[in-house]
């Protein structure tokens, strides 16, 4: 017998919680229990709120079919999404992946790995086309409740258009093309043409998101203060690659490669009419097209102010979505559908045409500085 049993039991024994305090924390335990039990309330706005998942696709942390097939004790791969090499005459295995992997530049040339979706068997062609559409969950369940108004948008240049024919909106969204004094694929605004625009028309009460970079941050708090908000909030978007590794090599920053973007939230009036506390404030998603920002931000605000009439600054024809208004020089056209709004707009714009005229280009020219950062493309105003 080992001698050390008896010490052990004693020590088991004196250890051991008594009925007292076995029935204290069985009442400590059902409180909590209740504590955490979600109301009423919390359960319906969940119900609300949820999507399906429909057209969500998990990616394989393995990332080819071969390296999870190797990973798993039958020599499988999983049902979840996975990528197959793109190798070319002047990949150079032993470089390793490339950082931009399918938003590289210069893939025709690049020696780095690239990687495209492996579509093969383990997904539908439908859900194909949902995934590479990036299309971007809502998560609005009782949608059809709320008035949905088709995409409508109008092609103007941001700093001559008269916002105020369009009213006022729930949310304002915008996505500057700050002068950052660095080479972009688009024209820039001058500090002083951020300053001057006439965002403040837009709202009475409701919720800016404003999405800013490096050097135009503290230029886009003094905006929000311009146009009459407050500071409430900021969202950060962690960029990813391909295959949903952050990305390390960024392409703006001049001493720190740029991983990240924030988009400030400004307040103008009460936010009792939001359904806050519903998401969180760290967008993780994969970068696209030069400013093409994440899909996902148009869920957060979906969900915050359903079915309430938004507008998007400075977009383009893939930020087009219903109930929203997009502005920018790079639309297609303009395209109103609000009776209300149609007829302000012909008052105001007999021929359509919210593009400057050349004498109006003159003007402008002559009354602020050449603008810096011109590079290949059009303009974005």
């Amino acid at each position: 017998m080992n001698k050390s049993e008896p010490k052990d039991s004693i020590e088991a024994l004196l250890s051991a919680p008594s009925a007292r305090e076995k029935e204290t924390r069985k009442v400590t335990n059902e409180i909590l229990d209740l504590l955490n039990k979600p109301t009423a309330k919390e359960l319906a706005l969940i119900d609300k709120f949820k999507s399906d998942g429909s057209s969500m696709h998990e990616f394989c942390p393995r990332g080819t079919k071969r390296d999870c097939a190797k990973a798993s004790p039958d020599n499988r791969y999983c049902e979840r999404l996975h990528f197959r090499k793109i190798v070319q005459k002047h990949t150079d295995h032993s470089l390793g992946d490339c950082s931009f992997l399918n938003t590289c530049f210069h893939m025709d040339t690049c020696k780095y790995i690239h990687y495209e979706v492996d579509y093969s068997t383990s997904t539908r062609n439908d859900d194909r086309k949902k995934t590479e559409s990036q299309t971007a969950l809502m998560g609005v369940g009782d949608a059809h409740q709320h008035q949905m108004l088709p995409p409508q948008w109008v092609q103007c240049d941001m700093r001559l258009f008269d916002l105020s024919v369009l009213g006022t909106f729930s949310v304002v969204m915008a996505d500057p093309p700050w002068d950052i004094h660095m080479e972009l694929p688009y024209g820039t605004m001058s500090d002083d043409e951020m300053r001057r625009l006439n965002v403040q028309c837009l709202q009475t009460e409701g919720l800016i998101f404003l999405w800013v970079t490096g050097r135009a941050m503290e230029l886009g708090r003094e905006c929000l203060r311009l146009w009459g908000y407050k500071q409430c909030d900021e969202i950060i978007w962690v960029k990813t690659n391909q295959l949903q590794r952050i990305i390390r090599t960024g392409r703006t920053g001049h001493w720190l490669n740029h991983g990240k973007e924030h988009c400030l939230v400004g307040i103008k009036g009460s936010l009792d009419k939001f359904h806050v506390g519903l998401d969180c404030d760290v967008i993780v998603a994969e970068v696209r097209a030069t400013s093409h920002k994440p899909d996902e931000i148009y869920g957060i605000i979906e969900r915050l102010s359903p079915g309430t009439r938004k507008i998007e600054l400075f977009g383009r024809q893939h930020n087009v979505q219903p109930n929203w208004i997009t502005l920018g020089n790079q639309l297609d056209g303009v395209r109103l559908v609000e009776p209300d709004i149609v007829a302000r707009f012909r008052d105001r714009y007999p021929d359509g045409n919210c593009m400057p005229k050349p004498e109006e280009i003159i003007l402008l020219k002559q009354k602020k500085p050449p603008q810096r950062g011109r590079g290949r493309g059009g303009r974005r105003f």
